[in-house]
């Protein structure tokens, strides 16, 4: 609602009509001659008089507008389904797009579905009388084939001398000793890596594989401020900085900062600064040697600006790949602070009971014994929980060019969002002609909403007692897009519910830090469900899950082609049929294999480089 109306007209029309210059005679006095009658209307407008009726309706203009104020606030405080925890209520439900520090655009408005059909069948399906037995294999995956696979990333084997198979012929014309190829002495790599938590995280185990590759001494890593993530988070506030260091030792070099010498000097004048527009998405490692160690050795110094995914995953020498698995799956421990947080996330899933997964550990690190009690000789297994990644922000929503059942409302607001974000994208509408919503939809490109979602989850056989952990960022639409959500699955938490308003503080306004505990409570998860498969979080936390979980950490990724073709039928389809689709399309993507070539290794690290195999 906005205030748009102008004052009442007996206000604007009537006072200024009995004081207008034009009834008066300037020649005379303004009482003479003039009939009782006349005399009687003129003292109708006495100053007093006119003064009283001035500030009854400044009174009644106030009133006006306190009602409209208190209009607005119930209707941005109105909320939809039940409340977890009254007293620690998100304070911003709506997804807020910043310009500059003078336009802020807000999408407030209640949220359209298709799928209103479709949801009361879920509902239903779901009511207390009419629950089914969960599926089979719904909490597990194929442990006999899965359980095979065992964590080998740590076992490092280099050759005590450094490994000449990794290094150009221009480092042993240099005369360089292969101790000395093992100790960085060709320079100093600096990389300040962009996006979020999960691309950073990437780009920090590609640069520590590019590093070796070059015989170069990596410089720790910076994180880049973004004006979508707006986070000033530097590496030390996300990751333990010495730990790093430390266990990282035998493979490279890494050392704070730059030697005094070198930190004069103009990187951009000298052409040390690399762009990830100098090099391409997925560039071999010769790449590297022909093209930045002749820099490095040249300079002393390179800078990588971005670095996200510029290092394919095929062909890699054995070793090479072997050390981004051992620095993503085990040099990267969470920063205390985090791991506390994460840990009382954990603790409060799984309802406060004395449990801990095999995954604790390596998510919280000593804060994991604490969630033991003490009383206890042993730990007992604890309930279970599903974590959801709703990769439904408005970054990601914008950049699919979808529609989402919005409107034209909605198409605006996306557009104005990609102008500013995305303007490459903008152009590439304007100059080209790409695929239409539904073709998009149809291809499976889309990403899954909140309603969609909620309908795979109850078709999977998820029941309604089922605790779900949400994860995710602002989800674009806000509380009315997690009503269907909310109401189907009662116990739906995310970690601001969990934890209180002083345990939250010292992550407001760092979104990669608050990324990291969704990152704890999907990872540690009894099974984990994801909307989006090209997720980078989504991505890490399956990757993770392979590679500590034994075998027992089921991950739900849909095949959003197929899901697509169903939902297309949802004013039709009957809910068996409905059940019976969605669980065939699900269980397709659970089957276990071997990474496949060129395939991240984050996301698939069962591969003989990152984990072993044993019959």
């Amino acid at each position: 609602m906005s205030l748009i109306n102008g004052l009442p007209k007996q206000f604007s029309d009537s006072d200024h009509t009995v004081n207008s210059p034009r009834n008066q005679d300037p020649t005379r006095p303004h009482t003479l001659n003039q009939s009782p009658r006349s005399r009687k209307r003129v003292a109708k407008v006495r100053p007093g008089k006119r003064f009283k009726g001035l500030v009854f309706l400044i009174g009644l203009v106030g009133l006006f507008f306190i009602v409209n104020w208190w209009m607005l606030y119930r209707i941005s405080h109105s909320g939809f389904g039940p409340k977890i925890r009254s007293s620690n209520k998100n304070p911003s439900s709506s997804v807020v797009i910043k310009k500059d520090l003078r336009e802020i655009i807000e999408v407030k408005r209640p949220q359209k579905t298709r799928f209103g059909r479709l949801l009361k069948l879920a509902a239903h399906a779901l009511a207390e009388g009419q629950m089914k037995p969960e599926a089979k294999g719904l909490w597990e995956e194929p442990y006999a084939l899965a359980s095979n696979w065992k964590p080998c990333a740590e076992e490092c084997d280099w050759e005590p001398s450094g490994n000449p198979s990794l290094f150009h012929p221009l480092t042993q014309n240099l005369r360089l000793s292969f101790a000395d190829q093992s100790e960085g002495n060709n320079g100093y790599i600096m990389i300040t890596a962009n996006g979020g938590l999960n691309q950073q995280r990437v780009a920090v185990c590609n640069a520590v594989a590019v590093a070796r590759l070059l015989n170069a001494t990596l410089v720790v890593p910076k994180f880049m401020f973004s004006s979508v993530w707006r986070d000033a988070s530097q590496f030390g506030d996300i990751y333990q900085e010495e730990y790093f260091i430390n266990y990282l030792k035998p493979d490279i070099r890494i050392v704070k900062e730059l030697p005094e010498e070198l930190q004069s000097l103009d990187l951009e004048a000298i052409g040390s600064v690399v762009t990830d527009e100098d090099i391409m998405k997925e560039a071999k490692p010769s790449f590297y040697r022909k093209n930045i160690l002749p820099i490095l050795i040249k300079n002393r110094v390179v800078h990588f600006l971005g670095f996200g995914n510029r290092l394919a995953f095929d062909p890699i020498p054995f070793q090479l790949q072997r050390l981004r698995c051992r620095c993503n799956f085990h040099a990267l421990r969470f920063a205390p602070k985090i791991q506390k947080a994460g840990a009382l996330i954990l603790q409060r899933m799984r309802q406060n009971m004395s449990y801990s997964a095999p995954l604790d550990y390596c998510l919280v690190g000593p804060y994991a014994k604490k969630m033991v009690k003490e009383n206890v000789s042993h730990a007992v297994k604890g309930p279970r929980y599903l974590a959801l990644h709703l990769r439904f922000e408005i970054d990601m929503v914008a950049h699919s060019l979808c529609e989402f059942g919005g409107g034209e409302e909605e198409q605006q607001e996306l557009e104005a969002y990609r102008e500013i974000h995305f303007p490459a994208l903008t152009l590439l509408k304007k100059t080209r002609k790409l695929p239409c919503p539904a073709e998009l939809r149809s291809e499976g490109l889309c990403p899954l909403t909140p309603e969609e979602a909620v309908l795979m989850l109850a078709a999977l056989g998820f029941n309604r007692k089922t605790h779900v952990f949400l994860a995710g960022a602002q989800i674009y639409g806000g509380r009315s897009r997690l009503a269907s959500l909310r109401s189907l699955y009662p116990h739906l938490v995310t970690k601001e519910d969990l934890l209180s308003p002083s345990e939250l503080e010292p992550f407001k306004n760092f979104s990669s830090q608050l990324a990291a505990l969704d990152f704890i409570g999907c990872t540690a998860a009894t099974a984990f469900a994801m909307t989006d498969s090209g997720s980078q979080l989504s991505a890490l936390v399956t990757g993770y899950r392979m590679y500590y979980g034994g075998g027992r950490m089921p991950t739900i990724r849909p095949n959003k082609r197929r899901l697509a073709d169903i939902f297309l039928k949802n004013s039709t389809i009957q809910w068996k049929i409905f059940e019976q689709r969605v669980r065939k399309a699900v269980r397709q993507t659970k089957q276990i294999h071997r990474r496949p070539t060129a395939r991240s290794i984050y996301r698939h690290p069962r591969c003989k480089e990152c984990m072993c195999f044993t019959e």
